[in-house]
């Protein structure tokens, strides 16, 4: 892999940081949503437990993606799982279909994945 990325170099360009950007853009989306339900938890009589674990899920969407920018390996993997994670709770909990981790996993796979592949060799 080395081989047919030689020419890239560690240095973030503008195309990392606007993927990454997008990627933290729908990531606090969802968290907003969480956020909204959480206020609206009385009225739609949604456990508290529910919410300590899609908040965690929620923080490790961001962390993975900040520590993404800083080129670990470990939050490439941990990002794609927490969304899918984010939105199969909301399937089976609320059942609420999230466009937003729906958008989140596109960007990733699309957008995403044409930005770290080439950085990948610079990854710890």
């Amino acid at each position: 892999m080395n081989n047919n990325f030689e020419g890239e170099s560690p240095k973030k360009n503008f195309g990392f940081v606007l993927a990454l950007a997008a990627l933290m853009l729908f990531s606090l989306m969802g968290a907003g949503i969480d956020l909204d339900e959480f206020t609206q938890r009385q009225e739609i009589n949604i456990p508290l437990g529910y919410f300590y674990f899609i908040f965690l899920i929620d923080l490790l969407m961001v962390i993975s993606v900040v520590f993404i920018f800083f080129y670990k390996k470990i939050a490439a993997y941990v990002f794609p799982a927490a969304v899918v994670t984010h939105f199969m709770a909301h399937n089976f909990f609320l059942s609420t279909f999230l466009y937003t981790d729906v958008t989140n996993m596109f960007l990733y796979t699309s957008l995403g994945l044409f930005v770290i592949i080439p950085k990948w060799q610079f990854f710890k």
